[in-house]
């Protein structure tokens, strides 16, 4: 049996989170999450760059009915590198509730990939953070999307702020939809009507393919939490920015909590508490439908 020694400084996610005033509407899909191990039944790369804690699949399970969504998508983490195991049992538990985001590599055989696409896998996921993976793979990424465009997967690229023209230049070659992971990294201690992220928004206005997950307030932010600061508004200095990508791309925005919150060291997120950012980013009824229910399942149930 593998035995595995969390990262030090590594923060368990939050046991006992608060009940949260927001209701989700019915049918809510938690589009960000992932599983880690146990590493014992799934272990952790050889090549990873952190050892999480363990978050298995039903303690997920449970998150999930305790906050009131539906559904997940569940999104391979850089600590399983290409295997996806963990990930698709976890996929397969969920009883038709859940989908999956895998990591693949172009010398991934055509069975591999019909085997992932049964177990109901809908995207691939390549991370450009340099902290988080030896190289860019940016020549892998275009040889792997050439081949999942024919299945009708997505791409789902995980960036920094400052790596923005790259990833605008790369987009230009994929043949599929592109979901961006957290806002693509805004800096939100600057204005959200600067020029910064003002080329986040010029990308998704100029590309119709290009979503975005108005997620990650928990890394984000400088001021932090509510239960850090007293605020009543939770992570209220990263609310601007996701509130204006829901309200300019109503039909091109996802969310989801992050659970259990890869890589985080200064405090533990409340999902209770991440969960009521939702009213504050998406402050309709209308806007909170289209970016918990029809979004996502246009895109991996559709």
């Amino acid at each position: 049996m593998a035995e595995f020694t969390k990262t030090e400084g590594w923060l368990d996610w939050c046991a006992d989170p608060t009940p949260p005033d927001f209701k989700l509407p019915a049918g809510a899909v938690d589009a960000h999450c992932h599983v880690f191990g146990p590493g014992d039944e799934f272990p952790y790369a050889p090549e990873r760059k952190y050892t999480p804690c363990d978050a298995s699949k039903h303690q997920l399970f449970d998150l999930r009915d305790f906050l009131g969504f539906d559904k997940n998508v569940i999104v391979q983490a850089t600590c399983h590198g290409a295997d996806n195991s963990a990930m698709v049992d976890a996929v397969r538990a969920s009883n038709g509730r859940a989908k999956g985001v895998a990591t693949v590599r172009p010398d991934f055989t055509d069975a591999q990939l019909r085997e992932l696409d049964e177990a109901g896998v809908r995207g691939v996921r390549f991370n450009f953070v340099k902290r988080l993976v030896d190289k860019s793979p940016k020549d892998d990424l275009i040889l792997v999307a050439n081949r999942i465009a024919k299945m009708g997967w997505h791409i789902v690229l995980y960036f920094e702020a400052q790596d923005i023209d790259e990833i605008t230049a790369l987009i230009q070659e994929l043949p599929t939809v592109v979901v961006i992971d957290h806002m693509g990294r805004p800096d939100v201690t600057k204005p959200v009507d600067g020029p910064e992220f003002a080329k986040f928004i010029k990308l998704m206005d100029d590309n119709e393919k290009v979503w975005v997950k108005a997620t990650g307030a928990e890394r984000l932010t400088v001021t932090g939490p509510a239960a850090l600061n007293g605020e009543h508004h939770p992570y209220r200095d990263v609310v601007p920015f996701a509130k204006a990508l829901v309200e300019r791309f109503p039909d091109r925005v996802l969310w989801g909590t992050d659970w259990p919150h890869p890589n985080l060291t200064d405090h533990i997120p409340d999902d209770g508490l991440l969960l009521d950012v939702i009213p504050e980013i998406a402050t309709t009824i209308d806007l909170q439908v289209k970016m918990l229910i029809d979004n996502p399942m246009r895109l991996y149930w559709g």
